[in-house]
């Protein structure tokens, strides 16, 4: 049996994710941050309803221990680790002429730094022959963003970090890639105050070329295949999921 180690598993892609691995046979080692009001639970129990194992691990990815102790304990458990997602993520608005230096430091801390030690830890224990993806966002790994400065310039380092990771790890077999998504229903972009929130997301809708947001499942799928069998030449790359929102003609 296989094992998946999902950093921010308690709402949104990770929680999809968690249950799209279930669907295969693949085990999951869960991360939520305790601060977060997602229920932990409610992802174990849609992995269980699933047919799958399930183990969510408090974590904050801005501490090497707390990282380290995540990956340990799916090897415990589970006694190997085969793919590893890094999907916590933090999102603030902040215009770049009030930010102050630690809203800075928080959000690369978590959005950059954070998929690092993920993939770092992963890595000591990973399989050969496994795979890491990461999530980046449309937002820094294609567009730029007013009032996100700080998101933004750490999601464009997450596909460099990916292909330095992918070089680094290819003696093992070991793949890395990203995926860039676009607009996605998921309890961030729904928050109104840091990102879109509903209206703002209806709106963008029109602008993208499938006329709709995407949904969790489209990301998740897209990583379940990118760690599977059937990717297996595909290392170091950054995938866009956008709806056609990034190669559609101006106007």
């Amino acid at each position: 049996m296989k094992v998946a180690l999902i950093t921010g598993a308690a709402s949104g892609i990770g929680q999809v994710l968690a249950v799209a691995y279930a669907q295969i046979g693949v085990a999951v080692v869960g991360g939520y941050f305790p601060g977060d009001p997602h229920d932990p639970l409610g992802t174990e129990r849609a992995v269980a309803q699933a047919g799958g194992q399930c183990v969510m691990q408090p974590v904050d990815v801005t501490s090497a221990e707390q990282v380290e102790a995540f990956a340990n304990a799916a090897v415990e458990r589970f006694g190997r680790i085969d793919f590893a997602i890094a999907n916590a993520g933090l999102l603030r608005a902040a215009p770049l002429t009030e930010m102050r230096d630690d809203q800075w430091f928080d959000m690369l801390d978590v959005d950059l730094s954070g998929v690092m030690r993920t993939f770092r830890a992963a890595a000591r224990h990973m399989s050969d022959g496994g795979s890491m993806v990461a999530v980046s966002s449309i937002a820094g790994g294609v567009y730029g963003w007013e009032n996100h400065t700080h998101y933004s310039a750490a999601k464009a380092g997450v596909p460099g970090l990916c292909r330095a990771v992918a070089m680094e790890l290819a003696a093992r077999n070991i793949r890395c890639n990203a995926v860039i998504p676009g607009l996605i229903e998921t309890p961030q972009s729904l928050d109104a105050v840091n990102s879109l929130g509903p209206e703002g997301l209806r709106q963008a809708a029109l602008g993208i070329p499938l006329k709709r947001v995407g949904r969790p499942a489209e990301i998740a799928t897209l990583i379940r295949f990118l760690t599977s069998d059937d990717a297996s030449y595909i290392t170091g790359q950054a995938i866009i999921a956008d709806g056609g929102l990034t190669v559609r003609w101006p106007g």
